[in-house]
């Protein structure tokens, strides 16, 4: 005859189960509580969803009012969005040639401030340099400023520089070259801070191992910290794209042809002093159509951008 002790009687309990209280998970709720957290929910979904419903009832009303009675229109119709494909605003360019020139801008300047931002963060995380704290503190110093307090001088630098291709000169302030450098600009802090943060995380001793392996320094980056930056390389791409794509104040004191307009500039044409007569169902289907690619995107991507920002303060 043996006797269990109370030791041995815990192993006899299934493997990960423990003796938890009621409470396990949470602290339950009540039921005027849990009346309260859902009002207030449904109250922030409302705010959230109304405006886009009504946006949405606009761009489907063939009637120019800019209150519609009800938010489901009694007549549908698609000729707004039609007529912002053909041609959104009395300048002779297409939306497919302003959506050229938007994707232009974003993706040049998101894949120029990853490409940069990335380089200059692994030198701040990996290297130790004179001036690297003060170039830091730069860093995050002027990632504080306002975009708007760089137009000025940016303007002034960029329309002293002329560029001769061959027969075609033109002036770099008065050109998508030109405002893409603008862009980058205001990017590269956000992409340098970003991405060191996430690096600072990845251990040392993964890239000594490759070394003694016989990788170059070279291979090593590419080949190891590279891949293993990718959440982080992808938010920050992202992101920059995003700023990209609504990107306004650069493009509109910059550019003055109109084959070089952007999507946000044609959209501010619809409602500022060159609106003329355009109708509130066109205005709102061309807003729609500006803002759904990254909207989409993001609500495709949001589980990975969320966890890829918070990424770099894990450790």
């Amino acid at each position: 005859m043996s006797v269990e002790t109370s030791s041995q009687k815990s192993f006899s309990l299934p493997f990960g189960k423990r003796n938890s209280g009621p409470q396990e998970g949470g602290r339950p709720l009540k039921l005027w509580q849990q009346l309260i957290y859902q009002a207030l929910a449904l109250l922030i979904a409302f705010i959230v969803i109304f405006p886009i419903l009504w946006i949405v009832s606009l761009s489907l009303n063939p009637k120019n009012v800019s209150r519609p009675k009800n938010l489901i229109p009694e007549q549908i119709s698609f000729d707004a969005y039609l007529r912002v494909l053909d041609k959104p605003t009395a300048n002779p360019v297409t939306f497919r040639e302003l959506a050229v020139n938007q994707l232009k801008l974003a993706g040049g300047s998101s894949i120029a401030a990853v490409l940069i931002g990335v380089l200059a963060a692994y030198s701040f995380s990996r290297f130790n340099f004179k001036g690297r704290k003060a170039l830091m503190v730069t860093v995050v110093t002027v990632l504080m400023l306002p975009s708007i307090a760089t137009v000025a001088p940016l303007f002034v630098l960029l329309n002293k520089i002329q560029i001769s291709l061959g027969d075609i000169t033109f002036n770099l302030r008065d050109s998508l070259w030109g405002v893409g450098l603008a862009v980058v600009s205001g990017q590269l802090p956000f992409a340098i801070w970003n991405l060191k943060g996430y690096l600072d995380t990845i251990p040392k001793e993964i890239e000594e191992a490759a070394i003694i392996d016989g990788a170059s320094p070279n291979q090593m980056f590419i080949s190891i910290v590279l891949p293993l930056a990718m959440p982080a390389l992808a938010v920050t791409g992202f992101l920059a794209f995003s700023a990209g794509w609504t990107e306004f104040v650069m493009s509109w004191q910059f550019l003055t042809k109109p084959q070089d307009f952007t999507l946000a500039m044609s959209l501010w044409n619809m409602v500022g002093q060159f609106s003329g007569d355009v109708p509130w169902s066109v205005f709102a289907a061309m807003a729609l159509m500006v803002a759904s690619p990254v909207a989409i995107v993001y609500l495709m991507l949001q589980r990975y951008i969320v966890g890829g920002m918070t990424l770099g303060g894990i450790k």
